[in-house]
């Protein structure tokens, strides 16, 4: 069976975010929702909750679709006039009230219309499937199982999924492998238990974790900072991700836990009715959602903004101070329980209760470790999961230190004795098994990761900021490995080094290069500090050669024998998106966010990106007559450093190409790039250099002009107007008119030249170092 056409039931923030996602996918979906009563008395458009959901998402950021155009694919509706329409759906999605009685009402009306074989699925984050199941037919319950999405459904990549007895497992499977393929959700099946997986473990984590800071008389600052990245539980910190999720959705998830779990569960010594947290919810402090949470931004006297954090003790607000606490600075996170501090010791208390309750929930709701280790990573973006964190506790130490104190160890410890819960043996990665004997860790099928090809082979060439890996079939991958993938000599080396390994792509042993990496950023764009330490002592014929050879790099690549699949996930920033325009194809994860942002630090793209967006802009058959509209659509995503906040937008910024591919599902991207490349391999003839007929000083005029008139509105800064219009003069082509035709080099050789020219400039000097400083760019 295929899902050609979809519904969810329920309109909140979930059940429409999910529906949005599944449009993303190019998936057409009803959206259905109640008749208000006060419509049902008064008139109006019964489809109203609805169609408000769809409007309310279009103005959200972050946005729940990828690209507005996805909207047209969700169809508003009401479940009193449409049921009838899902008899031709393939999958409807209940994301209806947590009440089981509305979830059993709506399924009888569901099973009176849906056609043979369609798959309904609940989004139930706490009600087990048995629950759900109460009073419904045979024929119901074999096509029914759970897919549990997380919030916001396009951006969290965990969807757990629970069948019952009775699911047929081709309904099962088939709801599966598109949750995985078409969705791109990492799928993970659980047992029917309360909470499942993640909000199982992640509540228990929480709650410990605000018992102990509370306990051991630590600030909320001082519990995140050792929650945070020592943990990597996230970098938000305990607080800071309540403030996130919302106050009042854990009194919610901490109810329907009690009501379900069973009688000794762990979960019940530990959970507290917290009176500071009540307050704050019924006063408004539900989080960044309502006026603030544990943190709150407030306005002073004079317009700025101050953070605020809450004193636990007194619920009085102060002003926020950084945490000072040594083992917030631990390099291991055995080094952080052993650090001795107030931090260290708070530390010890959360992990040996949190990891305890993990490691003895297997395999009562999940089969294997691997499971809950993944459902945390993915669904509350934890670095490693509890086995892993184990694991770098040491198993044997943890229990050894769990008994010292006369605490219970756990039963997966107990299995482990003292062996480590995931070892490798050559290439494959293994885990340790509820039996205590060790298993493969498996990929499904078309999922291909660096990581796995790295744990198994050496680099074919390395050296200090990018690497040459073997993917197989003849294909090369080129992965950045610098600190933010930030780009310089060392990554143009190893391009450089790629294409002579590669050679004309026939006659030696490889015909293909894919430019990918697993980090949560394909890359950020150049090393600023190398460039900034050049600027400051005046190197200028050093910066020039580094521009220079930028180009030269990206231009052999655009034009090497053999094709070149840049496969980028996360920021595509400045040089990064270069690399993209530079490739004969990108096959790019669908939440790749890419742009040219030079402008934040004061100059222009330098490295081909000016070049490479003229010449697409003047290669668009939907564009206007004239080469203006072109390079009018050119100038403003530059000068105003716009991104694309999907693949989906990126196309139509021409940073993606019609024939570029999209994956949804990251896992897959390096798959799908392999096969792109190879599939081009056998063809190949690399691009022919273009014609360029450029206006030329009238041009740069009106852009000048345009960017005068911006910052008399107050819209551009002084330097804004600088770099804006040394993009325009390139842009333009300098002093070319429309009679002469230019070459890529001619546009190569001006973006050189005013590069080079705004580095000398204090304001974009201001610009690098305020970036370099605080991450965040000056409005100068």
């Amino acid at each position: 069976m295929t899902i050609k056409k979809a519904a969810v039931i329920g309109s909140g923030v979930m059940g429409s975010g999910i529906a949005a996602h599944i449009a993303n996918a190019g998936i057409p979906v009803y959206l259905l929702d109640i008749v208000p009563q006060a419509v049902k008395d008064n008139g109006g458009d019964r489809s109203v909750v609805a169609k408000t959901a769809i409007d309310k998402m279009l103005k959200t950021d972050p946005a729940p679709f990828m690209h507005k155009k996805a909207a047209s694919l969700v169809t508003p509706g009401n479940i009193e006039d449409d049921l009838e329409k899902l008899a031709d759906v393939d999958w409807i999605v209940e994301a209806v009230l947590e009440n089981p009685k509305v979830k059993h009402d709506l399924y009888q009306k569901l099973e009176a219309v849906r056609k043979d074989g369609s798959i309904v699925s609940s989004n139930t984050s706490t009600i087990p499937l048995n629950i759900l199941l109460e009073g419904q037919t045979e024929r119901f319950a074999t096509d029914f199982c759970i897919t549990h999405f997380f919030n916001p459904p396009r951006y969290m990549r965990l969807l757990e999924v629970v069948k019952g007895p009775k699911t047929r497992q081709d309904a099962f499977d088939t709801v599966s492998a598109f949750c995985d393929r078409v969705l791109g959700k990492g799928v993970v099946e659980c047992k029917d238990t309360p909470g499942f997986i993640a909000n199982r473990i992640g509540t228990y984590f929480m709650a410990v974790a605000v018992n102990e800071a509370i306990d051991g008389g630590l600030t909320v600052e001082e519990a995140d900072a050792i929650t945070g990245r020592p943990m990597g539980i996230p970098k938000t910190g305990t607080f800071g991700l309540i403030d996130l999720v919302g106050l009042d959705l854990m009194p919610l998830i901490s109810k329907s836990l009690l009501s379900t779990l069973p009688a000794d569960d762990d979960y019940r010594r530990i959970h507290r009715d917290n009176a500071l947290a009540n307050k704050m919810i019924a006063e408004g402090y539900t989080g960044r959602k309502g006026k603030g949470g544990f943190y709150r931004q407030t306005k002073l006297a004079d317009g700025r903004r101050v953070k605020e954090a809450i004193d636990l003790k007194t619920g009085v607000y102060r002003t926020s101070e950084k945490a000072t606490l040594a083992s917030a600075s631990a390099k291991t996170l055995k080094a952080l329980v052993e650090t001795g501090d107030a931090g260290g010791a708070y530390a010890w208390r959360v992990l040996s209760q949190a990891l305890s309750y993990a490691a003895d929930l297997v395999p009562q709701i999940a089969e294997q470790i691997t499971a809950v280790d993944e459902a945390m990573r993915l669904g509350y973006n934890w670095k490693s999961g509890p086995f892993e964190l184990i694991d770098q506790l040491g198993t044997g130490w943890f229990a050894e230190k769990l008994a010292a104190e006369g605490k219970a160890v756990p039963h997966m410890v107990k299995v482990a004795a003292g062996r480590p819960f995931y070892k490798v043996e050559g290439s494959k990665l293994l885990f340790l098994g509820t039996d205590g004997e060790y298993a493969e860790v498996k990929r499904p099928d078309g999922v291909l990761l660096l990581t796995d090809i790295k744990r198994g082979s050496k680099p074919v060439a390395k050296n200090g900021s990018a690497s040459l890996w073997d993917i197989g079939d003849g294909v090369l991958c080129l992965e950045f490995t610098s600190k933010m993938n930030a780009l310089d000599q060392d990554i143009m080396g190893m391009i450089r080094k790629a294409m002579g390994i590669i050679g004309d792509g026939k006659s030696g042993a490889y015909k293909a290069l894919v430019i990918h990496n697993e980090a949560q950023n394909f890359s950020v764009g150049a090393n600023l500090g190398l460039a900034l330490f050049a600027i400051n002592i005046g190197l200028w014929p050093q910066i020039e050669a580094t521009i220079a050879e930028g180009q030269n790099t990206y231009k052999a690549l655009k034009y090497a024998p053999f094709p070149t699949v840049a496969a980028p996930s996360g920021m595509a920033l400045g040089g990064g998106c270069e690399i993209l325009l530079h490739s004969s194809a990108v096959q790019a994860h669908a939440e790749t966010y890419s742009g040219l942002v030079e402008v934040g630090v004061g100059v222009l793209p330098g490295w081909g990106g000016c070049k490479e967006m003229v010449i697409r802009h003047l290669a668009n058959k939907r564009r206007p007559g004239g080469p203006m509209p072109a390079l009018s659509a050119a100038f403003e995503a530059i000068s105003t450093a716009k991104v694309a906040k999907s693949a989906f937008e990126a196309r139509d910024m021409l940073i993606l190409r019609p024939t570029d591919g999209i994956t949804f599902n990251k896992d897959r991207l390096l798959a799908d790039a392999k096969a792109k490349a190879l599939e081009m391999a056998a063809t190949y003839t690399p691009p022919q250099e273009p014609e360029i007929r450029l206006p030329g000083p009238a041009a740069a005029t009106a852009f000048s002009m345009a960017v005068e008139g911006f910052a008399a509105q107050g819209k551009a800064t002084k330097h804004d107007v600088v770099v804006s219009k040394a993009i325009g003069f390139v842009l333009s082509g300098g002093n070319t008119d429309i009679t002469q035709v230019m070459t890529e080099d001619d546009l190569l050789t001006l973006e050189r030249e005013g590069f080079l020219a705004l580095t000398k400039t204090n304001g974009t000097i201001n610009r690098i170092e305020h970036m370099l400083e605080t991450g965040k760019p000056l409005r100068n």
